[in-house]
């Protein structure tokens, strides 16, 4: 760990920080000053750079793991809006150190109540700015409209395309720019797919991003741009209702909770069963089996539950074989942050497939999320996870994963290594096989406690950065 500067990991990045920084500014209050923070900040690990940064700047401002969490989640729904975005959703695990325990924050991006004409690429109802908001509820401390205004910043002014936004661009480049708003939005000068480097400015999302830091969140599902949205969104896939929109809001919830010696490790509870699979898996790995073996059964009781439904405490404790082909599961991207207090967070989100539906609403600048149950499009697997002592009131690991169907042995596979045998985070995440992949935050001897051994870790292969130390 670099102390001072705080990077254990960057691939695809160049010049982030100095870009960052022309973009959030400098809004660390004066030595002196409430808010101050020197020394320890805590960590962040995103699946995109500029995400990770502005997480990191809010932890320099003095604001919570929730905090930072949040301006990261706004920040790469502009960076990385091929995994996430407005028109998405997701699910968090946030641990609270004065409570002593962790809840989950649940906003899935679901399909509507079926009503009328359904469109040719139907959409779900947008969630992360409702999920993101209730996030920012459980330990605030910055306020939500200074959170969400680096994103809108970046999306404005422009930010760097990564290595990681490349990528999923030329993968999915044909159908998605026959959209003209995908087109304006994603293409460079010369007409093609932006490539890594190149310039990505998104005024439309700019103007969202402004009306719901001026205006507030419920004004996009109640409000003048819930309106619009309704106006626009048969051309982005849809079409969605006012009747849609209102009622969709996110859920706190009780996380899945196993005992490690005298920790307690949270996962997602469902409908996020990416933390469902993520459990079994990981007692697979407790109790002796292969990599392989723990993946099918985490796998396993994830089908089970959607086929079935029933208790996650029974499914977990039953012998479930994994029948036949894993279906084809979305994309989605993930997030860890943590404070020098010892709060934080772990989340995951999606649009459900590679760019939703492959379309922009207009005027308002974000891709919709594909409706999962709807033709092929299966819901993805959210997989987060959080470990902590009870007594102590202290966090000891935090972990997301992705990698659509390997997402949940991305995440018990790192888990079990750093809490059962020790590892150090770098290597349990490295050693999660493709295409699963890792973001962690570990503090062996708790945290508060010896900050000095806490330790964070994006996957070598993927394209995020891990921070974590001081200024």
């Amino acid at each position: 760990m670099l102390a001072a500067a705080g990077f254990l990991g960057l691939s695809g990045c160049g010049t982030v920080g100095s870009a960052v920084n022309s973009v959030v500014g400098d809004n660390t209050p004066p030595e002196g000053q409430p808010g101050h923070v020197r020394g320890f900040l805590g960590g962040v690990v995103a699946d995109e750079p500029r995400a990770a940064l502005v997480g990191r700047e809010v932890l320099s401002a003095g604001g919570t793991a929730v905090d930072a969490a949040v301006a990261a989640g706004f920040a790469m729904a502009v960076t990385l809006p091929s995994r996430t975005g407005l028109g998405g959703g997701g699910a968090c695990l946030v641990f609270n150190r004065e409570r002593g325990n962790t809840e989950a924050v649940l906003f899935p991006a679901t399909a509507p109540a079926p009503q009328g004409p359904v469109g040719d690429r139907p959409a779900a109802v947008p969630m992360l700015a409702r999920g993101l908001f209730a996030l920012h509820t459980r330990l605030p401390r910055r306020p939500f409209n200074e959170l969400i205004a680096p994103a809108e910043q970046l999306a404005r002014f422009g930010a760097t395309t990564s290595r990681a936004l490349a990528q999923d661009l030329a993968a999915v480049a044909g159908p998605l720019l026959a959209d003209p708003q995908a087109r304006a939005a994603f293409t460079g000068p010369d007409g093609q797919p932006l490539t890594e480097g190149a310039q990505l400015v998104q005024p439309d999302l700019g103007g969202t991003l402004s009306a719901l830091r001026v205006a507030g969140v419920g004004d996009l599902y109640q409000g003048a741009m819930a309106r619009r949205l309704v106006e626009f969104s048969a051309r982005a896939g849809g079409p969605l209702t006012l009747e849609d929109l209102r009622p969709a809001v996110p859920v706190v919830a009780k996380p899945l909770e196993m005992r490690i010696g005298s920790d307690l490790l949270a996962f997602l509870p469902p409908p996020a069963d990416g933390g469902l699979a993520g459990a079994a898996a990981f007692q697979a790995l407790q109790s002796g089996a292969g990599v392989d073996a723990a993946s099918q059964r985490g796998l396993a009781v994830s089908r089970v539950w959607r086929e079935r439904g029933g208790d996650p405490a029974s499914l977990l404790a039953s012998p479930l074989p994994l029948e036949g082909p894993v279906p084809a599961l979305p994309a989605s991207a993930s997030l860890v942050t943590l404070d020098r207090e010892g709060n934080a967070v772990s989340c995951a989100f999606t649009l459900n497939n590679l760019f939703g539906t492959g379309r922009v609403v207009p005027q308002l600048g974000f891709v919709m999320a594909a409706a999962p149950n709807r033709g092929r499009v299966e819901p993805p697997l959210l997989a987060a996870t959080l470990a902590y002592n009870a007594n102590l009131r202290a966090f000891r690991y935090a972990g997301a994963a992705t990698g659509q169907g390997a997402a949940p042995i991305a995440l018990a596979l790192p888990a079990a290594r750093v809490l059962l045998n020790g590892s150090p985070v770098n290597e349990a995440v490295a050693a999660v096989p493709a295409p699963g992949s890792a973001n962690a935050i570990s503090c062996p001897r708790y945290l508060p406690g010896r900050e000095d051994r806490c330790a964070a870790a994006a996957d070598p292969r993927g394209f995020g950065l891990a921070l974590i130390g001081g200024q």
